[in-house]
């Protein structure tokens, strides 16, 4: 194992002729334009090894290769963005590395130490920061993999694997409100299955019912329990915020996550920022039943998903079981609109980062 305070050796290929000169700010499609360059790390003869940045490109792949044929593959989705002291910032970093890890071992990919994760985000985004965007509600978004690279067909745990970082500027995900219907015949994740690890796999499950939905005019599911399509899981690829008022209280709820439900960073740092703000929250299962009751009964104040891309995803509309159910205005949301702009002003420096979430490239 490394030491917390060793530097690893990266072997650094610049690229000749930059494309920075072809990004326009104000007009960034998402996942569309990427950056300069691109971290890779091998994993052969039992560790990790050769670390090297290279120009963005694309990679030269066996059609035998394991990851094609049984999926063993997991990744991370992250951002680094300036503040208002014109540094560039990562939110959270640790924690990504934390979730890669676990995904690793769900999926017998082998782990790796903090140190070639965090030195080799860290010495690629300073390579490329002149790819962090400035303009409103623009990042950089960063997606750091796994995947089993070995030639072999056999149906085990690959030997050798491929760790890769690459980054592409985004502007702001999604833009509107979203109108979400309740999904009670497909699944996105069964106990005892890979739901809780960000593998390929789930979100490749995920597209069908998806487009279903998309045609019937939503623009995402609410996922339910696989046993009996009971209680709510996750919306869409986020996690899911509701907020009730009873006219004695205001609280936030969201479901437990487990072995079905991804773990999210937003979500966790939400939860945190929410209770230190002095809000109530609840971490319980929650039945579609008793959303739709709180719908009627109008104690249904707000419900938001939750998650790296968007931060907070407004949902104005919940289709359950073939009723659309609209929801109370954005405007009128007080909760999750005090908790986006408490994060931002955080991530922005514009306050103290009180947490110390906030780590500078």
């Amino acid at each position: 194992m490394l030491s917390t305070d060793t530097n690893i050796y990266i072997d650094v290929q610049s690229i000749e002729n930059s494309r920075i000169s072809s990004l326009d700010e104000n007009n960034i499609p998402f996942g569309r334009v990427f950056s300069d360059h691109m971290f890779i790390a091998d994993y052969k003869d039992g560790s990790w090894t050769d670390f090297k940045i290279v120009p963005y490109g694309n990679l030269s792949l066996s059609p035998s290769a394991a990851t094609l044929h049984y999926s063993q593959t997991i990744f991370e989705g992250m951002k680094a963005f300036y503040n208002t002291k014109d540094e560039v910032v990562l939110f959270r970093p640790e924690e990504n590395y934390k979730r890669l890890m676990r995904s690793c071992e769900r999926m017998c990919i082998p782990k790796m130490d903090k140190e070639i994760f965090m030195q080799g985000l860290k010495k690629l985004i300073d390579i490329d920061r002149k790819w962090v965007p400035k303009s409103e509600g623009s990042s950089l978004y960063i997606r750091p993999f796994i995947f089993a690279s070995e030639e072999f067909l056999g149906v085990r745990p690959a030997e050798e694997y491929k760790f890769i970082i690459f980054t592409c500027p985004v502007g702001t995900y999604y833009a509107e409100p979203v109108r979400v219907k309740v999904e009670t015949k497909f699944v996105r994740a069964a106990s005892g299955g890979v739901g809780n690890a960000k593998t390929g796999g789930n979100y490749a499950a995920a597209l069908y019912p998806a487009k279903i939905a998309q045609e019937e005019g939503y623009h995402q599911l609410i996922w339910t329990d696989a046993k009996e399509h009971k209680y709510i899981e996750e919306s869409g690829t986020m996690n899911i915020m509701f907020v009730i008022d009873d006219g004695n209280n205001r609280k936030i709820i969201t479901p437990p996550t487990g072995n079905t439900i991804l773990e999210g960073i937003t979500r966790q740092s939400l939860i945190l920022l929410a209770k230190d703000l002095g809000y109530e929250v609840e971490e319980r299962p929650v039945s579609v039943a008793e959303i739709e009751e709180a719908i009627k009964n109008k104690t249904l104040k707000e419900a938001f998903g939750v998650g790296t891309a968007a931060v907070i995803s407004q949902i104005i509309l919940i289709g359950i079981e073939g009723n659309d159910y609209d929801l109370p205005a954005i405007e009128t949301r007080k909760v999750s609109n005090h908790l986006l702009k408490e994060l931002k002003a955080i991530r922005s420096a514009e306050i103290e980062d009180r947490f110390e979430w906030m780590e500078k490239v």
